[in-house]
């Protein structure tokens, strides 16, 4: 090929590379929308959606309700300022953990479209396995915000006092968004290869109760054996819980939770949009 011939052929490759880009842009958004409106159609989902936070406080949040010694036993265990009720605590560990079960949900609606054949026909046209798998990902982690607002609603409803500025509050909602998207990420790029119904199932129920209950979301980790403290002190449901309690409890902030959930968020982005680039299967 001539100088000349390289020299015009350029402009068109850029150009090529360019509509590529923005058509993978808009199929995004069409599949991100699809997500969305699959979601929310649902009269059953939402309901459950809104009902799940105040089943979590009203049973789980009253178990602490008649504990021997009131509460200065319960100060004592929660290792929290003097006054603080369970139900405070835990706000921001149920929250963590709600996070943490949306991937589930993200997982069983792509084996859905692999199975009703949805998958095969998007595969056939130009939109890339990535973009797809990007799409289930940030509308997995749309779905559990959802249950933020209501969970508020329902912290005000049973009397949990509210401090911390409103950017503090902004940073808890960014951080939980970070540790939503990490985990939908994490759990569509483990099933990326898989068109049986129960493997999210199964991978969620041997995933989730390990993290939840060794994160500090639900009791303080100083209570743990040393072991669980370990698995504690790297487990990004228990930093999401950390920074709300900062919130919640103590009226702060601490940026370094932040910085560790977006990077877990990122580095699950990228290893999963390579996994699946290269595994997502029709069937």
């Amino acid at each position: 090929m001539s100088t000349v011939e390289k020299v015009l052929t350029l402009p068109a490759r850029q150009e090529a590379h360019r509509d590529g880009y923005v058509g993978q842009l808009s199929q995004f958004w069409g599949l991100y929308a699809r997500e969305l409106i699959k979601t929310f159609r649902n009269p059953f989902v939402i309901i459950i959606t809104f009902a799940q936070p105040f089943m979590w406080l009203a049973f789980f949040g009253s178990s602490f309700a008649n504990v021997p010694g009131g509460a200065a036993t319960l100060d004592k265990l929660l290792h929290a300022p003097p006054g603080t009720g369970y139900l405070q605590f835990l706000l921001p560990g149920v929250l963590a953990t709600s996070m943490l079960s949306i991937g589930m949900f993200g997982s069983m609606s792509t084996i859905q479209d692999k199975r009703f054949g949805f998958m095969k026909r998007v595969l056939i046209t130009p939109t890339s396995k990535a973009t797809v798998y990007l799409t289930k990902a940030l509308g997995s982690a749309t779905r559990g915000m959802v249950q933020i607002p209501v969970m508020i609603v329902a912290a005000w409803a049973f009397g949990i006092p509210f401090v911390g500025t409103p950017l503090a509050w902004a940073g808890w909602v960014l951080g939980l968004v970070f540790l939503g998207v990490g985990f939908s990420a994490f759990f569509l790029a483990v099933t990326a290869s898989s068109t049986d119904w129960q493997t999210p199932g199964v991978i969620s129920n041997f995933i989730t109760m390990p993290l939840m209950f060794a994160s500090g979301a639900l009791f303080p980790a100083q209570n743990y054996p040393s072991w669980m403290q370990t698995i504690a002190n790297y487990n990004p449901v228990g930093y999401a819980a950390l920074l709300g309690r900062e919130v919640v409890v103590y009226g702060s902030f601490d940026w370094i939770y932040l910085g560790y959930l977006a990077l877990f968020a990122v580095v699950m982005l990228v290893v999963g949009t390579a996994v699946a680039s290269r595994y997502l299967k029709v069937e």
